[in-house]
């Protein structure tokens, strides 16, 4: 208990590190949640296909009888019934009936890859489409069935075709983030290279489809040990990946989405950050955010969330990793980029409203310039502002808060006029434990450095807002520590 610490009891002085500390673990403990947050996921590509929009036919599932017919109808005959042979495969592989049929089919993956590796054209695409239903199966026994076919689809990651590079590329990446055998024989066998080359390709949708493959292969349990260290890094892929982040004309939001989520992996494996930030990841990233700051006051597009996303979690955990990567960043431009977005999250997708504030949580921790920037800027009051949102954004906001507080009685004493008491005392009405917690760490703050605060606490009824919290257990010390302090005025 504080009080049995010091006689005097001045709980707030003995607190201030405790404080810290605190947050430091609960910081840490959002790091993980959101280095463990992944997007598995498959693609699938049907509008390939334009032919079959206007039959207005749907797919059956095949028996093995019918499987079998049409693999002998697609090896021999005229170019056009092969090909129309492989269509109807193609449909019937849509059902995971027939895909279990298909595996279980003695010879039928042979058969497959036999017209994959033919030397027409036409062919070589259904059979490719044919792979494309199988890999997008949610059964892995299919995955593996697909094994024999990757070093096929890796070899034609080299074609001349864009449409073709791109459906192996998501067919790669679906059988990548289902199957541990795959990425097995795939790795020795150079996919990392492979990709490293096509993301030269002038193609946005190869690029897209790249980027697609590559956040599969990142999100496999092994590579933040076997994967990320010995081969993307020590590729030309991250220096790429940059590249195509960077804000101007040539950013292609698809593209941009893709590898914001493939640095945002490569960040989390907490690998070589160091050569991240070396290769400009800080500064390109800023830049981003500024962009996509001026384009949400442009537009209307709900779509920029889908870059800001990620570009918000890199940013955040790779300031996490150095407190001199900061550096990088020291402009005010940036945090008012990130209020401008934090209003379009406020109007359009509250659940992005804690990546933002969490990143802001990032600059203000150990960055007074930062503190100073929130204040010069007068963003406090459109921070207070988000406190009824949830109980999420409510701690983030309040963190932030207990950022600028900590920094000393030059920072309390900017942040004091205005609304922030009110809106504190409104917070100790929440039923969150989490919430009351940060608020009764601000005002210890606020006792602390602005002396003024407390007479003013008093006379707004704050130590009746205290009691309703003084039996709850995890509040129970800085409650009475904060009766008291307030007491002795």
């Amino acid at each position: 208990m504080w009080g049995r610490r010091q006689g005097r009891l001045r709980p707030v002085v003995c607190g201030v590190e405790e404080l810290r500390r605190r947050r430091r673990e609960r910081e840490a403990v959002l790091r993980k949640a959101r280095r463990e947050q992944q997007l598995v996921s498959k693609r699938l590509l049907r509008e390939d296909a334009p032919e079959e929009a206007g039959e207005g036919c749907v797919s059956a599932i095949l028996g093995e009888t019918e499987v079998q017919q049409l693999l002998r109808q697609a090896q021999r005959g005229t170019e056009e019934k092969r090909e129309r042979a492989l269509v109807s495969l193609r449909r019937g592989l849509q059902h995971p009936e027939t895909q279990q049929t298909f595996i279980r089919l003695e010879g039928s993956m042979r058969t497959l890859i036999g017209l994959l590796t033919s030397n027409q054209a036409l062919l070589q695409l259904e059979a490719a489409r044919c792979l494309h239903e199988l890999s997008h199966s949610e059964q892995s026994t299919v995955a593996e069935a697909c094994l024999p076919a990757t070093s096929y689809l890796l070899t034609y990651l080299s074609s001349h075709s864009p449409d073709f590079i791109e459906l192996c590329l998501y067919t790669l990446g679906n059988l990548i983030v289902e199957s541990e055998a795959v990425r097995r024989q795939l790795l020795p066998q150079g996919i990392v290279p492979a990709l490293a080359a096509c993301i030269q390709s002038p193609h946005v949708a190869v690029l897209e489809a790249l980027g697609f493959a590559l956040s599969q292969l990142l999100q496999a349990k092994e590579a933040p040990e076997k994967i990320i260290p010995s081969s993307i890094l020590a590729s030309t892929l991250p220096q790429h990946m940059l590249q195509l982040l960077q804000p101007g004309p040539k950013l292609n939001p698809g593209v941009a989405v893709e590898f914001a989520w493939c640095l945002h992996y490569i960040i989390c494996s907490q690998v070589s950050n160091s050569l991240l930030i070396a290769h400009g990841a800080l500064s390109t990233l800023g830049l981003l955010l500024l962009d996509l700051a001026e384009a949400v006051q442009r537009t209307e597009d709900a779509g920029l969330e889908l870059l800001a996303c990620p570009v918000l979690r890199c940013v955040s955990n790779l300031l996490t990793e150095t407190v001199g990567g900061q550096m990088q960043l020291r402009d005010e431009r940036v945090v008012a980029a990130l209020f401008i977005l934090l209003q379009f999250f406020f109007q359009k997708q509250h659940s992005l409203l804690p990546e933002g504030l969490w990143l802001l949580n990032n600059l203000t921790a150990n960055s007074p310039s930062f503190c100073t920037s929130l204040l010069s800027l007068d963003l406090i009051e459109p921070l207070l502002q988000l406190l009824p949102v949830s109980n999420v954004v409510s701690v983030m906001v309040l963190t932030v808060l207990c950022n600028v507080a900590e920094k000393g009685p030059a920072y309390c004493q900017r942040l004091w006029p205005g609304r922030l008491l009110p809106a504190l005392l409104q917070t100790l009405f929440f039923s969150d434990t989490e919430v009351v917690g940060q608020s009764l760490e601000l005002l210890h703050l606020l006792f602390l450095y602005q002396p003024e605060a407390v007479q003013v606490f008093l006379q707004q009824s704050g130590l009746q807002a205290l009691e309703r919290h003084q039996e709850e257990a995890q509040l129970q010390e800085r409650v009475y520590a904060l009766q008291q302090t307030a007491l002795q005025g």
